[in-house]
């Protein structure tokens, strides 16, 4: 079977060089820009605990979305094939990181937390839709995502309880 290769690129430009340089580790910022193709710029820095500003996206928050991004979509995907009408996703993924003595980091764990909204409670098969139906889901989520294929670190879900779709009964 042929394999399909897909290629991204990505283009930085630091912003925080100031008058100085890096000059001293205080001496300069570090903001910088991320751009792709025609895609909106974004607007990147370092986390704050080194320097950056808390307004910006680090690479850690990046890395958490990358994720959470990853898992919803695939998770999307298998929902549909599955007959399942999923109306609203949400996720408060976190992730932890440890610094050594040395100042080399890496992540330990990412936790993804999804709330998923779906319209019947009742799969075209008959089955029902309950949380053993999403805990399903988002098993084989996680096994397609290709992010979380190529991180060393442990990607745990909590999903929360499914949640039926709120109907208001119709006025009049």
């Amino acid at each position: 079977m042929a394999q399909l290769l897909h290629s991204y690129s990505v283009d930085l430009t630091w912003t925080g060089a100031g008058s100085a340089g890096t000059t001293t580790y205080t001496s300069y910022g570090r903001d910088h820009e991320l751009v792709s193709g025609d895609k909106p710029r974004l607007p990147g820095t370092s986390d704050p605990g080194f320097r950056g500003d808390p307004a910006r996206w680090s690479p850690e928050d990046l890395m958490v979305g990358a994720l959470a991004q990853c898992h919803m979509l695939w998770f999307l995907h298998l929902a549909a094939s599955a007959g399942l009408v999923v109306v609203g996703y949400t996720d408060a993924a976190s992730g932890t990181m440890r610094i050594e003595a040395a100042g080399h980091g890496q992540f330990t764990e990412v936790v993804l937390r999804p709330r998923v909204t779906v319209r019947t409670s009742v799969l075209p098969d008959g089955r029902a839709v309950d949380d053993q139906v999403l805990a399903d889901l988002h098993h084989r989520a996680h096994e397609h995502c290709f992010i979380a294929r190529s991180v060393n670190f442990t990607v745990r879900h909590e999903p929360a309880p499914v949640q039926l779709e709120r109907r208001d009964a119709p006025v009049g």
